[in-house]
């Protein structure tokens, strides 16, 4: 790669780090639904007592192992990115849903938090396209379903999100048989399951177009 391209790519691959950590945090604070795999995280952490950043990280270390599986060989580049994305990553959601506590966004009217839910579930899409897109590194449970939608899936965006959430579902479904109660589910959990995936596709084309899949498996 070029060094004015890898420098572009590393550029935009901070931005979206940044915008996707920002936007789950929208979703948590929101209190109407986070995506998928962070409502997960939620109900785990909330158990467990941990904070959302550690308990991000640990499970974002659990899907690299389960990663080199379904790649079906050991991938060091892709073993190592993944870890590389999810230590910065998971403590920026955490730190982004701290300082936003005070805006009390949980507090606003219901239009209005569902509309912060939506424009987070927006921005994690995006966020997750722009980084897939600059082939350098990604967070793991991306690379599921990224892994899921090329090698398995015949390139369907939709597709390859919407199996990569049975992990989380179940986990989920686990927290609330031995809790009695599940967090950060709501309308944006729905929307993340069905529509996320499609947004991606969405942003693969109209956002940053210049910047291309490449996937080797």
């Amino acid at each position: 790669m070029e060094k004015g391209k890898f420098k572009k790519r590393l550029g935009y691959l901070i931005f979206a780090i940044i915008l996707d950590a920002f936007a789950n945090a929208l979703m948590i604070n929101s209190n109407m639904g986070s995506a998928v795999w962070t409502a997960s995280a939620v109900n785990i952490s909330t158990m467990l007592h941990s904070t959302y950043g550690t308990t991000l990280f640990v499970y974002a270390v659990i899907v690299t192992v389960v990663n080199q599986f379904l790649l079906g060989k050991f991938d060091g580049h892709i073993f190592i990115s993944n870890l590389l994305f999810s230590l910065p990553f998971s403590y920026l959601v955490g730190f982004f849903s701290d300082i936003m506590n005070p805006l009390a966004l949980n507090q606003l009217p219901i239009v209005l938090r569902i509309i912060v839910d939506v424009l987070g579930l927006i921005g994690v899409s995006v966020g997750t396209s722009i980084y897939q897109r600059c082939n350098l590194i990604q967070h793991p449970n991306d690379e599921m379903a990224y892994l899921l939608r090329f090698k398995y899936l015949h390139g369907s965006a939709g597709w390859g999100q919407l199996v990569s959430y049975t992990p989380p579902v179940i986990i989920m479904i686990i927290c609330f048989s031995m809790t009695g109660h599940i967090l950060s589910v709501g309308i944006g959990t729905i929307l993340a399951m069905f529509c996320q995936g499609i947004i991606i596709g969405m942003a693969d084309k109209v956002v940053v177009p210049s910047l291309k899949h490449h996937y080797s498996f």
